[in-house]
């Protein structure tokens, strides 16, 4: 039953007739999605950092700028996907290189003014808070110009590069993405956490915004050369903005006979104030893009990986802070978020393997419920009275657990990948993204309200719960699939 949901692959017979691409472009193309992931993951893990020593003891700025990045994607996710959908690739990728340039260069000058020209207990509340608001607005819309490119990249190129082909090249594309993206996010940090440690929090700033402002004409010339290199990309895109002028056609409003005055004249029935609200109101809100989302079959994946992002059971800004707060230097975080970034590259070479004899369907299966195995040392790490034991426990349940993680999100994408239509693909990533922020959000939200690091273990405690029931979700949505989730006669046969 999972493969018939798969309508736009053609027959073995056609994929035979497809040329292959050419493998330059294909390594021009992961060359210009390393860099891009680099300067994210440098960021990321550093703003973290940045936000603890601004204000010590506390989680609240680092909170904060979660609530500001996560809310920035949830509300505006939509909005990014349906761009990415209308407009030419050549203006998306002009738009998201200089926006995503322009912000980090934004976001690293105004940190390394606040960590050189201000502390702690600094009486310059007025500059000192407008540095801080710059620092989180152009952090949040460095994501949201990377959404755009990850929509662009991920959700679209990839998938009109592999038509015409086998699955398993999709198969193939989509780990190489993931494994570049952990590559980055392996050597990134620990990069990152050394020149911390070792120089200042000011150099890597300054590093940050010069390698950001540096590698954005390099990028822009490597995914212009995939782009004129591939006619199936431009092909697409003109085939789609032709079916969106026909659309719009055909929705012209009709007039109807009752409209048409004595003399013969047309007139239009002009909407009421109501309907002009309510259409504004929809527009604002993106209601078409969710009623889109939630009629898919895939939403029930969908749901389960956003409430992953429900977590600080990741090496993200929160549980980040609170390992320094615990007295864990910042090289050696980043050298454990590296080891989590190794078994999630491990994941990326795993998956293919697993995939090509158990499906998508089943893999995703195996993988939520490994990484929930895994995490359970983290829950147990709560009730570790040594401070350090507790910290090391927390980061090796967390590294553990990307092996099931990362696969478990290769299987949902490949799920979305091959069940979305053509028309609705970057709709259905813009608002997939826009509720996995909302997810987030809701984790820096509680984050503020349980602020104190030495609480920490009550956001375990939630992140947990949230973890289980993604699994149990994704369970219903196999089990409604396929009607059983184990094939008892088999385990039956061989224990005979």
């Amino acid at each position: 039953m999972e493969e018939a949901g798969n309508v736009r692959r053609p027959l073995l017979g056609e994929s035979s007739q497809k040329p292959l691409v050419d493998a330059s472009l294909l390594k021009r193309m992961y060359v210009g999605h390393f860099l891009s992931r680099w300067g994210a993951r440098m960021w990321e893990f550093s703003v973290g950092l940045y936000m603890i020593n601004i204000w010590p003891e506390s989680l609240l700025f680092t909170a904060i700028y979660g609530v500001v990045e996560a809310a920035s994607t949830a509300l505006f996710g939509p909005v990014v996907g349906t761009w990415v959908e209308k407009f030419p690739y050549k203006k998306v990728l002009r738009m998201w290189l200089l926006t995503r340039s322009l912000s980090f260069l934004a976001a690293g000058g105004a940190v390394t003014v606040l960590l050189v020209c201000f502390v702690p207990s600094s009486h310059s509340v007025l500059p000192f808070m407008a540095l801080v608001i710059l620092t989180n607005v152009s952090g949040a819309v460095s994501v949201l110009s990377t959404l755009a490119g990850t929509i662009l990249i991920e959700r679209e190129w990839v998938v009109v590069i592999s038509y015409g082909h086998p699955p398993e090249v999709l198969t193939r594309m989509n780990s190489n993405i993931r494994r570049i993206d952990l590559v980055c996010k392996l050597f990134a940090p620990v990069l990152t956490g050394f020149i911390i440690s070792f120089v200042s929090l000011v150099a890597s700033a300054v590093i940050l915004a010069c390698w950001n402002l540096l590698s954005v004409w390099l990028e822009y010339w490597l995914w212009i050369s995939v782009y004129d290199g591939i006619p199936a990309l431009s092909e697409t895109r003109q085939k789609k903005q032709v079916e969106g002028y026909s659309e719009n056609i055909l929705e012209a409003p009709v007039m109807k006979l009752g409209n048409i005055s004595r003399g013969g004249a047309v007139e239009q029935e002009k909407p009421n104030w109501k309907s002009k609200v309510t259409t504004s109101l929809s527009k604002l809100l993106c209601l078409d893009a969710w009623i889109v989302y939630f009629s898919q079959d895939v939403v029930l994946p969908g749901v389960s990986l956003a409430l992953l992002y429900f977590t600080v059971l990741s090496f993200g800004t929160l549980m980040t802070a609170t390992l320094e707060w615990k007295g864990i230097p910042a090289y050696i975080i980043g050298i454990a978020r590296g080891i989590s970034a190794v078994i999630g590259i491990m994941a990326t070479v795993v998956y293919p393997f697993v995939h090509s004899r158990i499906s998508t369907l089943r893999t995703g299966l195996w993988s939520i419920w490994a990484q929930w195995f895994f995490l359970s040392a983290c829950l147990a790490s709560i009730w570790i009275r040594s401070s350090i034991t507790s910290a090391w426990m927390l980061m090796g349940g967390v590294s553990a657990s990307r092996l099931g993680l990362w696969m478990f999100d290769l299987a949902v994408m490949q799920l979305m990948q091959d069940r979305v239509s053509e028309a609705d693909r970057c709709t259905v990533g813009g608002v997939q993204s826009s509720l996995q922020s909302m997810l987030d959000l809701l984790t820096y939200i509680m984050g503020i309200i349980v602020s104190d690091p030495r609480d920490f273990g009550v956001l375990v405690i939630l992140s947990f719960v949230l973890v289980s029931s993604a699994a149990i979700l994704y369970t219903l949505h196999c089990y409604r699939v396929r009607r059983h989730l184990f094939h008892f006669e088999k385990i039956l046969a061989k224990i005979h």
